[in-house]
């Protein structure tokens, strides 16, 4: 087992000490207040006061952490997304440019790769996501048809709010420190969740006040960007105090490295840890799960939904007939 090194949790904590027991007290489902739960996006009405949706991830970057490049080709990364809407899934998130610190890529680069696959997904009534943090890439990729601007640097740039305000776009604001493609070693935080929720609610802030309506944003706690192991795994534990804000929260957590620490797990071999993590987070008040293993998210999400009381069951006869 790798050994894990915090720069902000106590021992107590690490050790199972309090932190951990007051845990037990937050495993009731929660069911947080939505900021207008009802909302219309990409043509589809989800009610995310009693809805999870599940994301699919299609990365057309030769560098991604997971896929190593699998689906870089056009129409490998159209049929990645056309295998995931069969599957089930409800939004397909496309990247042209991975989070991870590295040479910048070029805007016209980056457009040239996401561009295409949103073009090849309308018509297929599922919600199109691009996960971009440059307002070009994000207005071209609304003008061919996205539904949602998945921003995982927070509104870094305060002209992607002004882009997606002139839009009937969702925006997606996820929390990190690092300006895009940049290192951030060996991040430190008081109380990561606080910090997390503070800088959520300044740059929601930002949005509003250059239009970007409540009903159209969405909060992501960001698990792993510029967060080592122990701060994603209490931003799980404590993931109700970033759905109170009231937007609502996604969660990446699909195959990060947090999930690979704990249960020293390589890459491929981290489904069953992110399924668990996924549903925690659902419990605690997470209504999009952003996940790679399509199938089997949307299995773990719609028994958690019945569980929680959200849906029927698709059928039922054991002991009825």
């Amino acid at each position: 087992m790798k050994e894990l090194h915090s720069t902000t949790c106590s021992s107590e904590h690490r050790n199972g000490g309090p932190d951990v027991d007051n845990a037990n007290t937050r495993l009731a489902p929660l069911r947080p207040e939505v900021i207008h739960p009802r909302r219309l996006i990409g043509g589809r009405v989800f009610d995310f006061s009693r809805e999870v949706v599940v994301m699919a991830i299609v990365n057309r970057t030769p560098d991604s952490f997971y896929d190593r490049g699998a689906t870089f080709a056009l129409d490998q990364a159209v049929q990645a997304a056309r295998q995931a809407i069969d599957d089930g899934a409800d939004w397909v998130d496309i990247g042209g440019v991975k989070f991870a610190p590295g040479p910048m890529i070029p805007v016209q680069e980056e457009i040239d790769r996401v561009v295409p696959v949103v073009e090849a997904l309308r018509g297929f009534g599922v919600v199109i996501s691009v996960d971009t943090f440059h307002p070009a890439v994000a207005r071209a990729a609304l003008a061919a048809g996205a539904h949602v601007i998945n921003d995982t640097t927070g509104v870094h740039d305060p002209a992607m709010a002004d882009v997606v305000a002139d839009s009937d776009a969702t925006l997606v604001i996820t929390h990190s420190l690092a300006p895009p493609r940049t290192p951030w070693p060996m991040p430190t935080y008081g109380d990561v969740v606080e910090e997390v929720a503070a800088f959520l609610r300044e740059r929601v802030e930002l949005a509003l006040s250059r239009g970007v309506p409540a009903d159209r944003i969405v909060v992501d706690p960001g698990h792993d960007l510029n967060k080592n192991t122990y701060h994603s795994l209490e931003l799980t534990r404590r993931l109700g105090e970033i759905a109170a804000l009231g937007y609502p929260t996604l969660v990446a957590v699909s195959n990060k490295d947090f999930i690979g620490e704990t249960l020293d797990r390589e890459r491929g071999a981290r489904v069953e840890g992110s399924l668990a993590a996924a549903v925690y987070c659902i419990l605690q008040g997470a209504r999009i799960v952003r996940m790679h293993n399509v199938t089997a998210a949307v299995d773990a999400v719609r028994m958690t939904e019945t569980i929680m009381g959200f849906r029927e069951p698709a059928s039922v006869r054991h002991n009825l007939v």
